[in-house]
């Protein structure tokens, strides 16, 4: 994927010191980032400290984007790794909430016939909680790869550009840490 040109030159106009071309560039990828950062910390506070951290690093190395692939691209990876740092720092610290208070704060439809009964609900509300506490007892690279593919619906081209490998390596790991969380999910329910 390439840049556009609109694009490059909003860009080119940041880097010069144009704080609404820059506004502009991060206003088109700052709530997919922040979903990506709220995904891999599952806590509100952190991902909006790791984003907000996170676009003080582009703002500061805007002078160094290469064009040669997507902003948002370029965006989400620094997300990602500063979210990785941020876990690193704080290693196994349990999640504060669950990502599913969020949604359901926020997210309110009324579609009477389709409408799940409450209790079908709760199971699937705990069902996903579940899946998602096997997500984390994965390799943070397995994890990592299936959020950006199982969740957030990235392409394999733009993980490849993402995590900076080939896409038969993407396929290989997305495959392997398919078949890792099948198998924690099913070690964990015995």
């Amino acid at each position: 994927m390439t840049i556009n040109d609109y694009e490059k030159a909003l860009i080119k106009k940041a880097i010069m010191g144009d704080e609404a071309s820059f506004e502009t560039l991060i206003f088109s990828c700052k709530g997919k980032a922040y979903s990506i950062a709220f995904r891999y910390l599952r806590n509100r506070e952190d991902a909006m400290d790791v984003l907000q951290e996170s676009f003080i690093k582009i703002y500061r190395h805007l002078g160094k984007f290469n064009f040669e692939s997507n902003f948002d691209t370029w965006v989400y990876r620094i997300v990602i790794n500063s979210c990785n740092d941020l876990l690193k720092k704080t290693k196994s610290r349990p999640p504060a909430e669950s990502i599913y208070k969020d949604f359901d704060a926020n997210y309110h439809f009324e579609i009477a016939d389709k409408e799940p009964l409450p209790d079908e609900k709760l199971i699937k509300k705990e069902e996903a909680e579940y899946i998602l506490e096997c997500l984390d007892k994965l390799q943070q690279e397995q994890k990592e790869i299936l959020i950006l593919r199982d969740i957030h619906g990235f392409s394999y081209e733009e993980i490849s550009e993402l995590l900076k490998m080939n896409i038969g390596t993407v396929k290989s790991r997305i495959s392997r840490a398919r078949e890792n969380l099948k198998r924690i999910y099913r070690m964990e329910q015995m």
